[in-house]
């Protein structure tokens, strides 16, 4: 058991010195992109919509908590929500018209052109996520991806895209950092 906690623990010092590395390149422009997308939209009285599968829906629950709440400064709560939480929602698109619908579905209902459409997926090809960002595009909602896969289907359809390549875990603990770097520029930008 030491011997692998100890290679867990050096697998995600490699990730994120890995992350680092790829930050200087372009993830910065990517991550402060997303901030300024989302703080346009919010402006112009758009709403952040956000989906993923397993711990990626737990993520978009997340980052939708930080918008509403606060992340780490009083201010007005931000317009967001999680599409991964109402069970009623879910299992009834999932029964009445496949679980590749679940999210689709929700965005034919709510997502307006000028909104945002986040999603989360480790695979960049999961079939509801896809799904329901070509809707959203459609719509003319900004898509901002998170994935794990690079050149991924997500990537390729998503306007703007953070790709922490590396194993599911390891690209989850970069996702939130990510997102927590995001939910800070976007918590100032509404402190001031």
């Amino acid at each position: 058991m030491n011997e692998s906690i100890r290679k867990q623990i050096i697998e995600v010092i490699e990730t994120h010195q890995k992350m680092i590395a790829e930050l200087r390149e372009n993830g910065i422009e990517i991550l402060a992109a997303a901030a300024e997308a989302i703080i346009k939209s919010l402006n112009q009285d758009g709403r952040v919509y956000l989906c993923g599968n397993g711990g990626s829906a737990a993520d978009a629950q997340h980052i939708a908590s930080e918008l509403i709440g606060r992340f780490e400064q009083k201010r007005r709560a931000l317009p967001a929500l999680a599409l991964t939480t109402d069970t009623s929602i879910i299992t009834s698109i999932a029964n009445d018209f496949g679980y590749e619908n679940v999210f689709a579905k929700q965005v034919e209902a709510l997502v307006r052109e000028g909104d945002i459409f986040w999603a989360i997926s480790t695979s960049g090809s999961s079939a509801n996520v896809v799904e329901a960002v070509q809707l959203a595009k459609e719509k003319g909602a900004c898509v901002l991806a998170f994935t794990g896969k690079k050149n991924s289907k997500l990537e390729q359809i998503a306007d703007i895209c953070f790709c922490a390549d590396g194993s599911t875990a390891r690209s989850q603990e970069i996702h939130q950092l990510g997102f927590h770097i995001i939910c800070k520029l976007v918590e100032q930008s509404f402190c001031q």
